[in-house]
């Protein structure tokens, strides 16, 4: 019950990603419907909604907005976080992945490991920082910020 069953990336006013960012999604949603962990913690102010639940992720008005309802569409919450925390980590992640993709076409296996390890380690940060800003809100498992933090990415590529 506690898992993610939909994801939707609102795509209004997104730039067109690049084939490379396009197949970063695909590949973090379809991991993400496979395997997650997600929750909302009850709150003493409203009734706990039980999950499967709905994820529709946007940026608003310079804020990443998670919209998340029941398997049923019932609205379960709404919450508006700061992009400030990820601007730059998810610069130095765009900056490592073009330094990768370029690598994958013309180093050897060594130096596109090499890479490869620093990338991971960037994405593993801006997990990492989404779990903190997640925290009181939604609970998530290392590995579903991890993919969250992919499509968060592919919303600040727009």
């Amino acid at each position: 019950m506690n898992r993610l069953c939909h994801i939707e990336i609102d795509e209004r006013g997104l730039v067109r990603p690049t084939p490379e960012i396009e197949q970063e999604r695909r590949v973090a949603i379809f991991d993400l419907l496979e395997e997650n962990s997600f929750a909302l913690p009850p709150r003493p102010d409203r009734e706990h909604p039980l999950g499967p639940y709905r994820l529709r992720l946007a940026i608003r008005e310079g804020r990443l907005v998670f919209d998340i309802a029941t398997e049923d569409g019932e609205k379960a919450a709404e919450f508006h976080l700061s992009l400030g925390p990820f601007k730059q980590v998810v610069k130095d992640y765009f900056q490592i992945c073009e330094s990768y993709f370029d690598a994958v076409k013309r180093l050897p296996p060594s130096q596109i490991e090499a890479i490869d390890m620093a990338r991971r380690g960037i994405h593993n940060e801006g997990a990492s920082i989404l779990q903190d800003r997640l925290d009181g809100k939604a609970q998530v498992d290392t590995d579903t910020a991890r993919r969250l933090f992919t499509l968060i990415c592919v919303l600040h590529w727009g």
